[in-house]
């Protein structure tokens, strides 16, 4: 059910080192194209388990058998630090449909906050694979919750869940609520603990905020 891909040494830790590093951070552009190049990563590794079938290609100078991927997944985005992760995953599988989710935490003078989805807009995911995507998994409640609500409405043959850093509460909640045989979670780097405001330490901050600005 876990891909955890930072737990070997690749070039994808240089990408994630880059995105916590918070002189790097300072550059938008550059933050925004190392998560595209994750999400690259991503999608190599995830096309390892899709669907295969033999096509017939034909060469300038002969034919031969290859197998090709039988279908294209649907890339599920929440908005709107997932954005840069989506296009590396797109660049991948170019073929893709896609679907995007609006949520955000809605805080209250407790300091507790609720998740709120806004809105989704989505091709139909019965029987598709389905790659859903957020750069941080913190708390885990946005993740569970669009999943929940997109299992009200489709029935996907199989969700990848993809997240380039978790906190363990979050990884926890998912693997609780989660069957394993119609989800699996793709992360690359596992950080142990949130502040009281649910961010990751050490973490990167906030995603949405170093990718397009801060907002009030």
């Amino acid at each position: 059910m876990l891909h955890h891909l930072g737990e070997k040494n690749s070039i994808f830790n240089q990408f994630i080192a880059e995105l916590r590093d918070c002189d790097i951070q300072k550059d938008s552009m550059r933050f925004r194209r190392n998560i595209e190049r994750l999400g690259e990563i991503f999608a190599y590794e995830i096309s390892k388990f899709l669907p295969y079938k033999t096509q017939r290609v034909v060469t300038p100078l002969g034919e031969l058998d290859m197998n090709l991927p039988a279908e294209q997944p649907v890339i599920a985005t929440i908005l709107r630090a997932g954005l840069p992760l989506h296009q590396g995953l797109l660049n991948y599988f170019d073929r893709a449909e896609n679907a995007f989710i609006s949520a955000y935490r809605r805080y209250y003078s407790d300091g507790n906050f609720e998740i709120q989805l806004d809105y989704m807009a989505s091709p139909d995911l019965n029987d598709k694979v389905l790659i859903l995507a957020d750069p941080m998994l913190a708390s885990g409640k946005s993740f569970l919750l669009t999943y929940e609500e997109i299992l009200k409405i489709y029935t996907p043959k199989h969700t990848h869940i993809v997240s380039i850093i978790a906190s363990t509460e979050g990884l926890a909640l998912l693997q609780k609520h989660l069957n394993p045989k119609n989800a699996s979670i793709w992360l690359g780097a596992i950080d142990n603990e949130l502040t009281a405001k649910y961010y990751i330490v050490p973490g990167l901050g906030d995603a949405g905020d170093l990718a397009y600005g801060d907002k009030k």
